[in-house]
């Protein structure tokens, strides 16, 4: 271990849809949590981590905590609360444009038994008045859970420098967990998937982005090329949804395709062949071992 060298993990909670993941992907500096503005976009924990001279921070992005209505929905609350437990620290997000809400309210009662001290971030700053951040603050001050609160924009990274500091300021001497060029512990076959899923959440219509999953069926380099082929199938849990995730002539399935295979690129650095399948699995969300395929251990 490095004489002074400082490193710790922090858990990055809030409700849904408050940019708890585009906040750890602008952290770490390259995409490591799939975005949407779909709720429940995050279903499990993601680790980023971020490395500067001196130090190093992992962080933990957490499903948005909401109330289970499957055994998906449980599993992902239990994710959310589990890393509560033995970090350095616990960052808090609250949307700006939305306030303090009751099930924020919620979340925080539940923060102020957390053995971690708490950090509230008061995010999306960019789309309110000076006025909405300051009632957003106040209140979260009020609380009196809160080691501090501060005002950021993971979208514009507008006061991130300020973030990164007072984490910093949490962090005990201990070792570099992970080499310098790592920035996430995701298998590249997981990160696909959820490339995919992204774009599908994106794309498809309100119904059907909840009941989705992804499952890689192969992934593998083709021999003297540098040309990676993927093959993938899209579970949806019925049948009329197969219809919208394939469109009228494949358009649609194409569509996710085409930009999910640019994203894969992006992340592998090479030419990507992408082959897209739809099934139906009806109510896998309920279904341990569905669950399980996907990635999940309930």
């Amino acid at each position: 271990m490095m004489e002074g060298y400082r490193s710790g993990f922090v858990s990055i909670v809030g409700s849904p849809n408050v940019g708890k993941s585009t906040l750890l992907n602008r952290m770490v500096g390259q995409k490591v949590s799939i975005v949407s503005e779909r709720a429940q976009t995050t279903r499990n924990r993601v680790m980023g981590v971020l490395t500067r001279p001196g130090f190093q921070i992992v962080f933990l992005d957490t499903p948005g905590v909401t109330t289970p209505k499957n055994r998906l929905g449980e599993y992902m609350l239990k994710v959310a609360y589990d890393a509560l437990d033995e970090v350095e620290a616990i960052l808090f997000l609250v949307d700006a444009s939305r306030g303090v809400g009751p099930r924020d309210e919620l979340l925080i009662e539940r923060l102020k038994t957390a053995k971690p001290p708490v950090i509230a971030a008061v995010n999306k700053i960019d789309l309110v008045s000076l006025g909405d951040a300051d009632e957003a603050e106040e209140k979260l001050r009020a609380a009196e859970a809160f080691a501090d609160v501060l005002r950021v924009s993971a979208v514009e990274g507008r006061g991130l420098d300020a973030l990164e500091k007072k984490l910093f300021s949490f962090l005990e001497e201990g070792p570099q967990y992970f080499p310098d060029d790592m920035v996430t512990d995701q298998p590249e076959r997981v990160l696909a998937a959820e490339l995919i899923r992204e774009r599908a959440l994106k794309l498809l219509k309100e119904e059907v982005p909840h009941g989705i999953g992804v499952g890689i069926d192969k992934m593998a380099r083709r021999e003297g090329m540098e040309l990676m082929d993927v093959w993938a199938t899209i579970y949806c849990e019925r049948e009329g949804h197969k219809g919208i995730l394939i469109g009228k002539g494949g358009s649609m399935l194409k569509r996710i395709g085409t930009e999910a295979r640019h994203e894969i690129e992006l992340m592998l650095g090479e030419r990507v062949n992408l082959q897209l399948w739809v099934k139906v699995r009806e109510d896998w969300r309920n279904s341990v071992s569905a669950m399980r395929e996907f990635g999940y251990e309930p």
